[in-house]
């Protein structure tokens, strides 16, 4: 499939990291994402119904991203991954990308982060 509908830059607060400060005090994520999925019926009817509403899937990633509180951005990405594939069976396929936009290293480094594909 090479239909793909990207989601860029979703910012979000969340608790996410192992260092004691991390678990005190959410910090700023942002995601990225990308659904396989077919357009063609989309791209035909001009209708929502025949894809994948970008507005319930931002929704979806923002309920996990906030109740997840892991220790890892690895298993933030999956359960991120997840929930998405679940929303749809439309999605084929799921790339997601989750940074920390102020990583706690003393360098200065703009962001650290993850991205996994999940096929269904």
């Amino acid at each position: 499939m090479t239909d793909v509908i990207e989601l860029r830059a979703l910012r979000l607060v969340a608790i996410v990291g192992v260092l004691p400060e991390e678990r005190e005090r959410a910090q700023p994520l942002e995601l990225d994402l990308d659904l396989s999925v077919d357009l063609s019926d989309a791209g035909i009817t001009d209708d929502l119904a025949d894809t994948v509403d970008y507005g319930a899937v931002c929704a979806t990633v923002e309920s996990v991203v906030v109740a997840a509180q892991p220790l890892l951005l690895e298993a933030l990405a999956e359960r991120v991954a997840a929930e998405v594939l679940s929303l749809d069976s439309r999605i084929g396929a799921v790339t997601v990308a989750v940074r920390k936009l102020r990583p706690p290293v003393p360098q200065d480094l703009a962001s650290s982060g993850v991205r996994v594909t999940r096929i269904r």
